[in-house]
């Protein structure tokens, strides 16, 4: 770390007039950041010039190394500790799946995961919808765990990549999220902290994405590899479909019931099949087997034979959660009331606003509007039709779960929906294709 001192108002200043930071520059200004010298308010202001006037490849090295450094960093002997980043998306809960199919095929998956960011939802948010499930474990008792148990999940922790824990919580509220430097800075502050010798992206693209262009999906991918080759790590990324949800379920408690319906072989196609890919590609890179159709052969002996299941099973228990839940869903908080949202027409589902259908789950309560503000894992959506599907007039087109004094919510949400989140057409759709492109 540089011993200099700078201004803040000056570097601030300057990244606005579109100008490069230097790696002192850069450096400086996270770790007193860190050190609480340097204000949010400042913070926010720099971040929205970063994102206004752009960072290239030094500037966004430099900003990595600068939150990789600013805490502790884990380091795992061995190429099977793989873990998996998603840049999230409506619905996509595909961890809880793939991780305990990687495990059980003897992957060893750190998960130091996220809340919700914007739009979309957070994996640490929706397994709190388990009670008791402890995210909050120490730095140590983590350790133990992936070397005894290979497979834990918990959520930032102070000592983890700390400027990336405080940063990520003011580009939540600064509309500062979608943006390549800054997502590749956070992510791999993180992955590289966490002592992952592996890493497997998936970088969604389309109207529920960050990345809503694949030509930045692309980008943000080789971005993200990029920086894994620079820490001598190997890396693979899928750019996947984010224009519908993915699987049928949004919400927390709903989310969690899917996956583990999907564990139990009795998940949507979407979901499991990018599952099981996932999960093959955490197996092939992490040296469990050689090629990538021997690893998912695998994955698929893993999900089919019950053995991922249990692997789930073993980290809520491992981690203080109510194991009951696998066979008891009423464990879990659900809202009571269902209303349905009818097709206005017959025709073919040609498009979704995914990104407005996680901003109706957030309008029901189902993910913050501020970074102060509650959950509720009880509400949420199962969608009955995909892209490309036929439907009748009044025919369902998803189910809104919610409580009985959420009344004018649901006539809100099923309004700005029919008005703004769905697009018919008399034409036949093809359906989206889910894996769009690999890179590596």
């Amino acid at each position: 770390m540089s011993s200099q001192n700078f201004d803040v108002y000056s570097l601030i200043d300057k990244k606005k007039k579109g100008l490069k930071l230097s790696d002192p520059e850069i450096k400086w200004f996270i770790q007193n950041y860190t050190d609480n010298h340097i204000a949010d308010y400042q913070m926010s202001a720099m971040l929205m010039a970063m994102f206004l006037k752009g960072m290239d490849g030094k500037e966004t090295a430099s900003l990595t190394d600068a939150m990789l450094e600013s805490g502790e960093q884990l380091s795992f002997p061995g190429k099977n500790v793989v873990d998996k980043h998603s840049t999230g998306g409506v619905g996509d809960k595909a961890s809880f799946i793939l991780a305990p199919i990687a495990s059980a095929a003897g992957v060893k998956v750190p998960m130091i995961a996220g809340r919700g960011l914007g739009h979309t939802g957070g994996t640490v948010d929706k397994i709190e919808a388990i009670k008791g499930f402890n995210i909050n474990l120490d730095l140590k008792v983590f350790e133990e765990k992936l070397k005894t148990e290979g497979l834990v999940l918990i959520g930032q922790t102070p000592e983890i990549a700390p400027a990336d824990r405080l940063i990520y919580a003011l580009r939540d509220v600064t509309a500062t999220i979608d943006n390549i430097p800054l997502i590749t800075a956070s992510i791999m502050s993180k992955k590289l902290a966490e002592g992952a010798n592996a890493m497997v992206f998936d970088i969604k693209t389309g109207t529920g994405a960050f990345m809503t262009k694949t030509k930045d999906a692309r980008a943000l991918a080789k971005s993200l590899i990029q920086t894994a080759k620079r820490f001598k790590k190997k890396s693979i990324a899928l750019i996947t479909d984010m224009n519908q949800p993915l699987g049928n379920a949004v919400g927390h408690t709903h989310e969690i019931i899917e996956s583990i319906e999907t564990l139990k072989g009795n998940g949507p196609k979407d979901l499991t099949d990018l599952s099981l890919t996932l999960a093959a590609h955490m197996i092939h890179i992490g040296g469990v087997e050689k090629t990538f159709a021997k690893a998912l052969t695998k994955a698929n002996l893993m999900l089919s034979s019950g053995k991922a299941l249990e692997e789930f099973r073993r980290l809520i228990r491992s981690q203080g959660g109510d194991e009951r839940v696998i066979d008891d869903y009423t464990l879990m908080p659900q809202a009571k009331v269902a209303t349905q949202v009818l097709a206005p027409r017959r025709g073919s589902i040609k498009m979704f606003d995914n990104r407005l259908i996680g901003l109706l789950l957030i309008d029901l309560g189902g993910g913050r509007k501020s970074k102060t503000d509650q959950i509720d894992h009880a509400v949420g959506f199962i969608f009955h039709k995909k892209i490309g599907d036929t439907i009748k007039k009044d025919e369902p087109i998803f189910t809104i779960y919610h409580h009985s004094h959420q009344q004018e919510a649901v006539t809100r949400i099923k309004t700005k929906f029919l008005k703004e989140g769905l697009t018919m057409t008399s034409q036949k759709v093809r359906p989206s294709k889910l894996i769009i492109e690999t890179i590596k």
